[in-house]
């Protein structure tokens, strides 16, 4: 059976529920900020594969080769920043979860105590492996960009 609601929720108590969902509010501006990141990051690797695929199909010989391996890697980073969005708006849907349950919670005098704490404990988790994914990303990202020795001898060269 469903609990009803109280008869008339005072306005000190919808004060008291706001100022504790402010911080779970706050945290999805930030998880909103993030996800901008990895959507601008994701576009950015998309429109560089499509740059490559024509280079790729022209190409032969060691050409070749550089452009096969330039593509599976901006595949990897897809993959990869792909997965740190899905985390991230799991994360996102938790912590909204967290919010509506604790107004939920107050308004029908229910206790959903470990139920919001859990949500929020998955929530955490779920962003930080967003945040581990993403990071693997830009590792992948950082090791495709090779500068050649020779052009960094000759910039040392120059200073000379």
């Amino acid at each position: 059976m469903i609990p009803l609601p109280a008869p008339e929720t005072a306005v000190t108590e919808v004060a008291e529920i706001i100022q504790l969902a402010l911080a779970p509010v706050f945290l999805l501006a930030g998880i909103g900020g993030f996800l901008n990141v990895c959507a601008g990051r994701l576009a950015r690797i998309l429109e560089r594969a499509r740059a490559v695929e024509p280079l790729l199909l022209d190409s032969r010989g060691a050409e070749h080769d550089r452009y096969l391996r330039d593509i599976r890697i901006l595949d990897r980073r897809m993959k990869l920043v792909s997965r740190a969005i899905s985390m991230t708006v799991l994360s996102a849907v938790l912590t909204c979860a967290v919010v509506v349950l604790l107004f939920a919670g107050s308004l029908v005098s229910a206790q959903f105590g470990t139920t919001i704490a859990l949500l929020f404990i998955v929530s955490m988790i779920a962003l930080g492996l967003g945040f581990a994914v993403f990071l693997v990303e830009t590792r992948v990202a950082s090791r495709a960009v090779r500068i050649r020795n020779e052009l960094l001898e000759h910039e040392a060269e120059d200073r000379d």
